[in-house]
Protein backbone atom coordinates (compact mmCIF):
# COMPACT_ATOMS: atom_id res chain seq x y z
CA UNK A 1 0.00 0.00 0.00
CA UNK A 2 1.31 3.50 -1.32
CA UNK A 3 1.32 6.11 1.59
CA UNK A 4 -1.05 8.67 1.18
CA UNK A 5 -3.53 10.82 3.40
CA UNK A 6 -6.03 7.88 3.94
CA UNK A 7 -3.20 4.79 4.63
CA UNK A 8 -0.94 6.42 7.03
CA UNK A 9 -1.18 6.00 10.69
CA UNK A 10 -0.21 9.22 11.75
CA UNK A 11 -2.60 11.98 11.48
CA UNK A 12 0.37 14.22 10.44
CA UNK A 13 1.39 12.70 7.78
CA UNK A 14 -2.31 11.84 7.05
CA UNK A 15 -5.25 13.69 7.85
CA UNK A 16 -3.27 16.85 8.98
CA UNK A 17 -0.32 16.33 5.91
CA UNK A 18 -1.30 19.44 4.08
CA UNK A 19 -1.12 21.97 7.25
CA UNK A 20 2.63 20.63 8.19
CA UNK A 21 3.75 19.32 4.79
CA UNK A 22 6.68 21.82 4.73
CA UNK A 23 8.22 19.79 8.53
CA UNK A 24 8.93 16.73 5.48
CA UNK A 25 12.16 18.96 4.48
CA UNK A 26 13.58 19.11 8.33
CA UNK A 27 12.44 15.48 9.59
CA UNK A 28 11.71 12.99 7.40
CA UNK A 29 14.13 10.07 6.28
CA UNK A 30 14.75 11.80 3.33
CA UNK A 31 15.70 14.82 4.83
CA UNK A 32 17.73 13.53 8.12
CA UNK A 33 19.68 11.33 5.10
CA UNK A 34 20.26 14.75 3.09
CA UNK A 35 21.65 16.11 6.45
CA UNK A 36 23.46 13.23 7.23
CA UNK A 37 25.28 13.61 3.57
CA UNK A 38 25.97 17.10 4.03
CA UNK A 39 27.54 16.93 7.48
CA UNK A 40 30.32 13.79 5.85
CA UNK A 41 30.90 16.12 3.00
CA UNK A 42 31.64 19.62 4.98
CA UNK A 43 34.09 17.14 7.77
CA UNK A 44 35.52 15.47 4.33
CA UNK A 45 36.21 19.52 3.15
CA UNK A 46 37.65 20.57 6.58
CA UNK A 47 39.48 17.45 6.58
CA UNK A 48 41.40 19.04 2.94
CA UNK A 49 42.35 22.16 4.51
CA UNK A 50 44.75 20.55 7.21
CA UNK A 51 47.95 19.89 6.53
CA UNK A 52 47.46 16.35 6.01
CA UNK A 53 49.87 14.59 3.53
CA UNK A 54 47.67 12.37 2.21
CA UNK A 55 45.01 15.23 1.25
CA UNK A 56 47.73 17.57 0.15
CA UNK A 57 47.02 17.20 -3.26
CA UNK A 58 43.46 17.36 -3.67
CA UNK A 59 42.22 20.20 -5.76
CA UNK A 60 39.81 22.48 -3.47
CA UNK A 61 38.40 23.16 -7.19
CA UNK A 62 36.60 19.87 -6.49
CA UNK A 63 34.85 21.07 -3.42
CA UNK A 64 31.59 22.47 -5.63
CA UNK A 65 31.21 19.38 -7.08
CA UNK A 66 31.42 17.51 -3.48
CA UNK A 67 28.87 19.87 -2.04
CA UNK A 68 26.35 19.35 -4.66
CA UNK A 69 26.45 15.93 -3.69
CA UNK A 70 23.96 17.14 -0.99
CA UNK A 71 22.56 20.57 -2.37
CA UNK A 72 21.00 18.48 -5.33
CA UNK A 73 20.24 15.34 -2.98
CA UNK A 74 17.13 13.95 -4.54
CA UNK A 75 14.35 11.18 -3.75
CA UNK A 76 16.42 9.13 -6.59
CA UNK A 77 19.70 9.56 -3.88
CA UNK A 78 17.39 8.96 -0.64
CA UNK A 79 16.31 5.53 -1.99
CA UNK A 80 19.92 4.67 -3.31
CA UNK A 81 20.91 4.99 0.83
CA UNK A 82 18.46 3.42 1.67
CA UNK A 83 19.01 0.66 -0.80
CA UNK A 84 22.61 0.31 0.45
CA UNK A 85 21.31 0.19 3.76
CA UNK A 86 19.36 -3.03 3.06
CA UNK A 87 22.39 -4.78 2.81
CA UNK A 88 24.41 -2.67 5.88
CA UNK A 89 21.80 -2.82 8.39
CA UNK A 90 23.53 0.35 9.40
CA UNK A 91 21.97 3.82 8.19
CA UNK A 92 25.05 5.79 8.74
CA UNK A 93 27.59 3.47 7.06
CA UNK A 94 25.05 3.63 4.30
CA UNK A 95 25.45 7.44 3.91
CA UNK A 96 29.15 6.59 3.90
CA UNK A 97 29.03 4.18 0.89
CA UNK A 98 27.07 6.28 -1.08
CA UNK A 99 29.41 9.47 -1.08
CA UNK A 100 31.97 7.06 -1.64
CA UNK A 101 29.97 5.75 -5.00
CA UNK A 102 29.31 9.21 -5.63
CA UNK A 103 33.10 10.33 -5.18
CA UNK A 104 34.11 7.68 -7.63
CA UNK A 105 31.46 9.14 -10.36
CA UNK A 106 33.59 12.13 -10.45
CA UNK A 107 37.08 10.72 -10.11
CA UNK A 108 37.67 11.12 -6.33
CA UNK A 109 38.03 7.35 -6.03
CA UNK A 110 41.71 7.56 -4.45
CA UNK A 111 40.34 10.10 -1.80
CA UNK A 112 37.28 8.07 -0.31
CA UNK A 113 38.64 6.46 2.52
CA UNK A 114 38.60 9.53 3.96
CA UNK A 115 35.12 10.14 4.07
CA UNK A 116 34.01 9.37 8.02
CA UNK A 117 37.77 9.26 8.65
CA UNK A 118 38.11 8.38 12.33
CA UNK A 119 34.36 9.16 13.45
CA UNK A 120 31.78 7.60 14.50
CA UNK A 121 27.88 7.79 13.53
CA UNK A 122 26.88 9.72 16.42
CA UNK A 123 29.34 12.22 14.96
CA UNK A 124 27.43 12.57 11.94
CA UNK A 125 23.76 12.24 13.74
CA UNK A 126 24.50 14.46 16.61
CA UNK A 127 25.28 17.77 13.97
CA UNK A 128 22.77 16.64 11.49
CA UNK A 129 19.80 16.52 13.69
CA UNK A 130 20.54 19.95 15.67
CA UNK A 131 20.97 21.72 12.06
CA UNK A 132 18.10 20.65 10.73
CA UNK A 133 16.09 21.59 14.44
CA UNK A 134 17.66 25.23 13.53
CA UNK A 135 16.44 25.59 10.45
CA UNK A 136 13.08 24.46 11.14
CA UNK A 137 13.01 27.05 13.81
CA UNK A 138 14.53 29.58 11.45
CA UNK A 139 12.66 29.52 8.37
CA UNK A 140 9.52 27.94 9.72
CA UNK A 141 8.47 28.23 13.03
CA UNK A 142 9.63 31.72 14.23
CA UNK A 143 8.01 32.93 10.93
CA UNK A 144 4.99 31.09 11.88
CA UNK A 145 4.56 32.39 15.37
CA UNK A 146 5.92 35.83 14.41
CA UNK A 147 2.63 35.93 12.19
CA UNK A 148 0.83 35.02 15.27
CA UNK A 149 2.07 37.66 17.41
CA UNK A 150 1.34 40.45 14.72
CA UNK A 151 -2.36 38.85 14.09
CA UNK A 152 -2.30 39.24 18.23
CA UNK A 153 -0.83 42.27 18.09
CA UNK A 154 -3.71 43.67 16.15
CA UNK A 155 -6.27 42.44 18.12
CA UNK A 156 -4.85 43.63 21.31
CA UNK A 157 -4.95 47.23 19.51
CA UNK A 158 -8.49 47.00 18.08
CA UNK A 159 -10.29 46.10 21.57
CA UNK A 160 -7.64 48.08 23.69
CA UNK A 161 -10.76 50.59 24.80
CA UNK A 162 -13.76 47.73 25.03
CA UNK A 163 -14.50 47.58 28.89
CA UNK A 164 -15.19 43.88 29.82
CA UNK A 165 -16.15 42.15 33.18
CA UNK A 166 -13.06 40.23 34.25
CA UNK A 167 -14.12 36.79 36.09
CA UNK A 168 -11.56 35.63 38.83
CA UNK A 169 -12.51 31.92 40.53
CA UNK A 170 -15.15 31.95 37.74
CA UNK A 171 -16.88 35.29 39.56
CA UNK A 172 -17.58 38.19 38.25
CA UNK A 173 -13.96 40.64 39.07
CA UNK A 174 -12.71 44.16 38.91
CA UNK A 175 -13.32 45.11 35.08
CA UNK A 176 -10.49 45.07 32.98
CA UNK A 177 -10.19 45.85 28.66
CA UNK A 178 -10.74 42.90 26.20
CA UNK A 179 -7.48 44.15 24.38
CA UNK A 180 -5.71 43.50 27.88
CA UNK A 181 -6.37 40.43 28.41
CA UNK A 182 -5.09 39.23 24.67
CA UNK A 183 -1.80 41.26 25.65
CA UNK A 184 -1.38 38.92 28.48
CA UNK A 185 -0.76 36.36 26.52
CA UNK A 186 1.32 38.60 23.85
CA UNK A 187 3.57 39.65 26.31
CA UNK A 188 4.04 36.20 28.17
CA UNK A 189 4.98 34.49 24.47
CA UNK A 190 7.34 37.30 23.66
CA UNK A 191 9.42 36.69 27.67
CA UNK A 192 9.48 32.71 26.31
CA UNK A 193 10.39 33.27 22.89
CA UNK A 194 13.41 35.38 23.69
CA UNK A 195 14.40 32.10 26.47
CA UNK A 196 13.68 29.66 23.64
CA UNK A 197 16.49 31.75 21.33
CA UNK A 198 19.08 32.00 23.67
CA UNK A 199 19.44 28.41 23.79
CA UNK A 200 22.21 26.79 21.99
CA UNK A 201 21.86 24.64 19.01
CA UNK A 202 24.78 22.27 20.61
CA UNK A 203 26.68 19.09 18.51
CA UNK A 204 28.81 16.53 19.75
CA UNK A 205 31.92 15.67 17.47
CA UNK A 206 34.60 14.04 19.04
CA UNK A 207 34.70 10.12 17.76
CA UNK A 208 33.70 6.63 19.48
CA UNK A 209 33.82 7.91 22.94
CA UNK A 210 34.58 11.61 22.32
CA UNK A 211 38.02 11.63 22.78
CA UNK A 212 38.69 11.86 19.40
CA UNK A 213 41.29 8.32 20.13
CA UNK A 214 40.79 7.21 16.44
CA UNK A 215 42.24 11.31 15.24
CA UNK A 216 44.67 11.57 17.58
CA UNK A 217 46.44 7.49 16.79
CA UNK A 218 46.61 9.04 12.84
CA UNK A 219 47.63 12.56 13.26
CA UNK A 220 49.23 13.10 16.80
CA UNK A 221 49.87 16.99 16.13
CA UNK A 222 46.66 18.00 14.87
CA UNK A 223 44.46 20.26 17.54
CA UNK A 224 41.82 18.02 16.48
CA UNK A 225 39.56 19.92 19.54
CA UNK A 226 40.16 23.33 17.45
CA UNK A 227 39.31 21.81 14.50
CA UNK A 228 36.10 20.44 15.58
CA UNK A 229 34.85 23.46 17.30
CA UNK A 230 36.01 25.38 13.64
CA UNK A 231 33.46 22.98 11.62
CA UNK A 232 30.72 23.25 13.86
CA UNK A 233 30.99 26.59 14.30
CA UNK A 234 30.74 26.94 10.55
CA UNK A 235 27.89 24.61 10.27
CA UNK A 236 25.98 27.19 12.65
CA UNK A 237 25.96 25.17 16.02
CA UNK A 238 27.82 24.83 18.98
CA UNK A 239 30.08 22.32 20.15
CA UNK A 240 29.56 20.33 23.07
CA UNK A 241 33.00 20.18 24.54
CA UNK A 242 33.56 16.95 26.79
CA UNK A 243 30.60 14.48 25.63
CA UNK A 244 30.51 10.63 25.83
CA UNK A 245 29.96 8.75 22.40
CA UNK A 246 26.75 10.67 21.80
CA UNK A 247 25.32 14.18 22.78
CA UNK A 248 24.37 15.33 26.10
CA UNK A 249 20.79 16.68 24.90
CA UNK A 250 20.57 19.15 27.64
CA UNK A 251 20.31 21.84 25.19
CA UNK A 252 18.26 20.36 23.17
CA UNK A 253 16.29 19.37 26.31
CA UNK A 254 15.81 22.90 27.12
CA UNK A 255 14.55 24.08 23.52
CA UNK A 256 11.77 21.08 23.81
CA UNK A 257 11.03 22.35 27.44
CA UNK A 258 10.72 26.41 25.83
CA UNK A 259 8.75 24.80 23.06
CA UNK A 260 6.32 22.86 25.76
CA UNK A 261 5.62 26.11 28.06
CA UNK A 262 4.90 28.38 24.60
CA UNK A 263 2.01 26.30 23.36
CA UNK A 264 1.49 26.06 27.29
CA UNK A 265 0.73 29.33 27.06
CA UNK A 266 -1.37 28.94 24.17
CA UNK A 267 -3.41 26.30 25.37
CA UNK A 268 -4.25 28.75 28.37
CA UNK A 269 -5.13 31.32 25.42
CA UNK A 270 -7.20 28.17 23.24
CA UNK A 271 -9.42 27.77 26.68
CA UNK A 272 -9.93 31.35 27.32
CA UNK A 273 -11.33 32.12 24.04
CA UNK A 274 -13.38 28.95 24.00
CA UNK A 275 -14.60 30.03 27.65
CA UNK A 276 -15.26 33.33 25.98
CA UNK A 277 -17.78 32.22 23.11
CA UNK A 278 -19.42 30.45 25.39
CA UNK A 279 -20.18 33.20 27.53
CA UNK A 280 -21.15 34.86 24.38
CA UNK A 281 -18.73 37.64 24.57
CA UNK A 282 -17.34 36.83 20.97
CA UNK A 283 -19.61 35.18 17.61
CA UNK A 284 -17.61 33.10 15.04
CA UNK A 285 -18.22 33.62 11.51
CA UNK A 286 -20.49 31.40 9.73
CA UNK A 287 -19.10 29.75 6.58
CA UNK A 288 -21.81 28.51 3.90
CA UNK A 289 -21.69 24.67 3.74
CA UNK A 290 -19.91 24.04 7.58
CA UNK A 291 -21.33 21.99 9.88
CA UNK A 292 -21.46 21.96 13.38
CA UNK A 293 -23.31 19.41 14.36
CA UNK A 294 -24.20 16.12 12.84
CA UNK A 295 -27.46 15.96 15.07
CA UNK A 296 -28.13 20.10 15.98
CA UNK A 297 -28.28 22.51 13.31
CA UNK A 298 -27.60 25.17 15.00
CA UNK A 299 -24.53 24.74 16.95
CA UNK A 300 -21.60 26.78 15.31
CA UNK A 301 -18.68 24.81 17.85
CA UNK A 302 -15.27 26.60 18.30
CA UNK A 303 -13.24 23.86 16.61
CA UNK A 304 -10.13 25.40 15.75
CA UNK A 305 -9.46 26.45 19.65
CA UNK A 306 -10.56 22.83 20.48
CA UNK A 307 -7.99 21.02 17.64
CA UNK A 308 -5.58 23.91 18.39
CA UNK A 309 -5.95 22.81 22.18
CA UNK A 310 -5.62 19.08 21.36
CA UNK A 311 -2.58 19.18 19.20
CA UNK A 312 -0.70 21.40 21.06
CA UNK A 313 -0.92 18.61 24.06
CA UNK A 314 0.18 16.07 21.95
CA UNK A 315 3.11 18.01 21.08
CA UNK A 316 3.85 18.82 25.02
CA UNK A 317 3.71 15.39 25.80
CA UNK A 318 5.98 14.31 22.93
CA UNK A 319 8.03 17.00 24.31
CA UNK A 320 7.89 16.01 27.75
CA UNK A 321 9.12 12.34 27.04
CA UNK A 322 12.12 13.69 24.64
CA UNK A 323 13.55 16.28 27.47
CA UNK A 324 13.17 13.85 29.66
CA UNK A 325 14.83 10.66 27.87
CA UNK A 326 17.18 12.54 26.17
CA UNK A 327 19.60 13.59 28.52
CA UNK A 328 19.76 9.88 30.59
CA UNK A 329 22.33 7.41 29.04
CA UNK A 330 24.18 4.56 30.09
CA UNK A 331 27.57 4.76 30.96
CA UNK A 332 29.30 5.85 27.61
CA UNK A 333 25.98 5.21 25.29
CA UNK A 334 23.00 3.28 24.99
CA UNK A 335 20.78 3.53 21.67
CA UNK A 336 17.51 4.56 22.96
CA UNK A 337 18.26 7.58 22.34
CA UNK A 338 18.43 6.74 18.40
CA UNK A 339 14.66 5.70 18.00
CA UNK A 340 13.07 8.29 20.38
CA UNK A 341 15.11 11.41 18.24
CA UNK A 342 13.44 9.98 15.41
CA UNK A 343 10.13 11.26 16.54
CA UNK A 344 12.27 15.07 16.98
CA UNK A 345 9.54 16.50 14.38
CA UNK A 346 6.62 15.30 15.73
CA UNK A 347 6.06 17.67 18.48
CA UNK A 348 7.03 20.36 15.74
CA UNK A 349 4.27 19.02 13.18
CA UNK A 350 1.89 19.24 16.26
CA UNK A 351 2.90 22.73 16.87
CA UNK A 352 2.83 23.72 13.42
CA UNK A 353 -0.71 22.57 13.18
CA UNK A 354 -2.09 24.04 16.53
CA UNK A 355 -0.62 27.63 15.68
CA UNK A 356 -2.71 27.20 12.55
CA UNK A 357 -5.64 26.82 13.98
CA UNK A 358 -5.47 28.98 16.40
CA UNK A 359 -4.80 31.51 13.93
CA UNK A 360 -7.61 30.06 11.63
CA UNK A 361 -10.03 30.33 14.85
CA UNK A 362 -8.93 34.18 15.57
CA UNK A 363 -9.96 34.93 12.11
CA UNK A 364 -13.66 33.60 12.64
CA UNK A 365 -14.54 35.38 15.80
CA UNK A 366 -16.51 38.79 15.98
CA UNK A 367 -16.91 40.75 19.36
CA UNK A 368 -20.33 40.90 20.34
CA UNK A 369 -20.00 44.46 22.32
CA UNK A 370 -23.83 43.79 23.40
CA UNK A 371 -23.29 40.96 25.20
CA UNK A 372 -20.23 42.48 26.51
CA UNK A 373 -21.79 45.43 27.84
CA UNK A 374 -24.94 43.58 29.12
CA UNK A 375 -22.82 41.77 31.69
CA UNK A 376 -20.93 44.68 32.85
CA UNK A 377 -24.53 46.22 33.43
CA UNK A 378 -25.85 43.04 35.61
CA UNK A 379 -22.67 43.53 37.87
CA UNK A 380 -22.54 46.72 39.32
CA UNK A 381 -21.22 44.97 42.34
CA UNK A 382 -17.75 45.04 40.96
CA UNK A 383 -17.34 48.80 41.68
CA UNK A 384 -17.10 48.50 45.42
CA UNK A 385 -13.50 47.52 45.65
CA UNK A 386 -13.41 51.04 43.80
CA UNK A 387 -16.18 52.73 46.60
CA UNK A 388 -14.17 50.77 49.67
CA UNK A 389 -11.21 52.00 48.30
CA UNK A 390 -11.75 55.77 47.94
CA UNK A 391 -13.53 55.62 51.56
CA UNK A 392 -10.38 53.81 52.51
CA UNK A 393 -8.46 57.10 51.28
CA UNK A 394 -10.95 60.02 53.14
CA UNK A 395 -10.49 57.77 56.79
CA UNK A 396 -13.89 56.42 56.42
CA UNK A 397 -14.78 54.03 59.29
CA UNK A 398 -15.04 50.28 58.08
CA UNK A 399 -15.77 50.94 54.07
CA UNK A 400 -14.77 47.61 53.49
CA UNK A 401 -17.32 46.09 55.78
CA UNK A 402 -20.23 48.25 54.78
CA UNK A 403 -19.89 47.36 51.09
CA UNK A 404 -19.39 43.74 52.14
CA UNK A 405 -22.56 43.96 54.12
CA UNK A 406 -23.97 45.44 50.98
CA UNK A 407 -23.26 43.25 47.87
CA UNK A 408 -23.11 39.73 49.95
CA UNK A 409 -26.65 39.83 51.80
CA UNK A 410 -28.58 41.11 48.83
CA UNK A 411 -29.13 39.00 45.53
CA UNK A 412 -28.57 41.97 42.62
CA UNK A 413 -26.95 44.83 43.46
CA UNK A 414 -27.81 47.95 40.57
CA UNK A 415 -26.16 51.13 39.91
CA UNK A 416 -29.52 52.40 41.46
CA UNK A 417 -28.44 50.36 44.65
CA UNK A 418 -25.02 51.52 44.95
CA UNK A 419 -25.82 55.56 43.93
CA UNK A 420 -28.51 55.45 47.07
CA UNK A 421 -26.01 53.79 49.37
CA UNK A 422 -23.56 56.40 48.04
CA UNK A 423 -25.67 59.32 49.10
CA UNK A 424 -26.26 58.20 52.52
CA UNK A 425 -22.69 57.85 53.10
CA UNK A 426 -21.33 61.21 55.92
CA UNK A 427 -18.49 62.12 53.36
CA UNK A 428 -18.59 65.49 51.81
CA UNK A 429 -20.79 65.91 48.52
CA UNK A 430 -17.20 65.70 46.14
CA UNK A 431 -16.41 62.65 47.79
CA UNK A 432 -20.28 61.81 46.44
CA UNK A 433 -19.88 62.89 42.88
CA UNK A 434 -16.41 61.39 42.77
CA UNK A 435 -18.06 58.00 43.82
CA UNK A 436 -21.23 58.81 41.80
CA UNK A 437 -18.85 58.57 38.35
CA UNK A 438 -17.73 55.10 38.86
CA UNK A 439 -19.16 52.42 36.51
CA UNK A 440 -18.19 48.89 35.70
CA UNK A 441 -17.41 50.72 32.06
CA UNK A 442 -14.90 53.10 33.83
CA UNK A 443 -13.64 50.95 36.12
CA UNK A 444 -10.89 49.53 34.14
CA UNK A 445 -7.18 50.63 35.31
CA UNK A 446 -5.02 51.42 33.14
CA UNK A 447 -4.03 49.78 29.32
CA UNK A 448 -2.95 51.27 26.32
CA UNK A 449 -2.54 48.79 23.86
CA UNK A 450 1.11 47.60 22.20
CA UNK A 451 3.44 49.64 20.23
Amino acid sequence: MNLTSLSAVSPVDGRYRDKCVELAGYFSEGALIRYRVMVEIEYFIALCKLPLPQLQKFNKKNFKDLKKIYLDFDEDDANQVKSIERTTNHDVKAVEYFIKIKMNEINLDEYKEFIHFGLTSQDINNTAVPISIKEFLNKTYLPLVNDFLNKLKHLVNSWKEIPMLAHTHGQPASPSMLGKEMAVFYDRLQQQLRQLKAVPHAAKFGGATGNFNAHVIAYPKIDWNKFADKLISDLGLTRSQITTQIEHYDNLAALLDAIKRINTILIDLCRDMWTYISMNYFTQEIRKGEIGSSAMPHKVNPIDFENAEGNFGMANAVCEHLSAKLPVSRLQRDLTDSTVLRNIGVPFAHTVIAIKSLMKGLDKIKVNTAAIKNDLENNWVVVAEAIQTILRREGYPNPYEELKELTRNSSKVNGRDLAAFIKKLKVNNAIKKELLAVSPFNYTGIFKGID
